[in-house]
């Protein structure tokens, strides 16, 4: 009987990690890279730097070197430059995105302001802290080098829209592929995104609209 008992007991399943919805955004986004255990998922939770930031923080200066990285759990980080001091938009960084910056890569100054659009739950790391993650956790280096080349694709794939598209183009597929967007933000700041005016974006609403 005591010999079945523990018999039982080794072959018995820890019980899955009980994740919050901001957590699940990143389990989500990890096992689009690479398959992860459970066991994997409750140590990554033990390691990483969770924080929250309210809306209008800022995260990063022109002119400054980024020293931290950040993931969205929750809510929407711009990035913006000041062009004879108007804020051109220059992406949205919502839930399930990590929030690239060429001068934390670079280590130069940054060219882009970033700011939290709305309350946000951000994953925020630094070198240093990035490194004990992976001594750590080794397999995960591998996971997170795949998910950089994959952020670095879609960059890509993005830049490349915006030069061949129209900007009624560049909405539709806005609409298609980040619908959330329309509700999150202003329109001044999603115009700025398209590279149009308000009033021609809004043009361009009307007439989708009715058609």
């Amino acid at each position: 009987m005591v010999e079945t008992s523990l018999l039982l007991r080794a072959t018995e399943k820890p019980p899955k990690p009980h994740l919050t919805p901001a957590q699940q955004v990143l389990v989500d986004y990890m096992r689009q890279i690479g398959p992860i255990t459970d066991a994997e998922i409750k140590a990554i939770f033990e390691l990483v730097n969770v924080q929250s930031r309210p809306k209008g923080k800022l995260l990063l200066r022109e002119g400054q070197v980024a020293n931290t990285c950040y993931f969205v759990m929750e809510g929407c980080v711009r990035q913006y430059r000041l062009v004879d001091g108007e804020e051109k938009t220059t992406n949205f960084f919502t839930e399930g995105m990590p929030v690239s910056s060429t001068s934390a890569f670079e280590n130069k100054p940054s060219k882009f302001f970033l700011v939290c659009n709305e309350d946000c739950t951000l994953i925020e790391g630094r070198p240093e802290d990035e490194q004990a993650f992976f001594e750590k956790m080794p397999r995960m280096e591998a996971l997170t080098r795949m998910g950089v080349e994959k952020e670095l694709q879609k960059s890509q794939e993005v830049l490349a829209e915006i030069i061949l598209s129209s900007p009624e183009e560049r909405y539709r597929n806005l609409l298609q592929a980040r619908p959330d967007l329309l509700d999150r933000v202003p329109q001044y700041q999603l115009a700025s995104f398209l590279g149009v005016t308000p009033e021609s974006l809004s043009r361009i609403r009307k007439r989708i609209m009715a058609r």
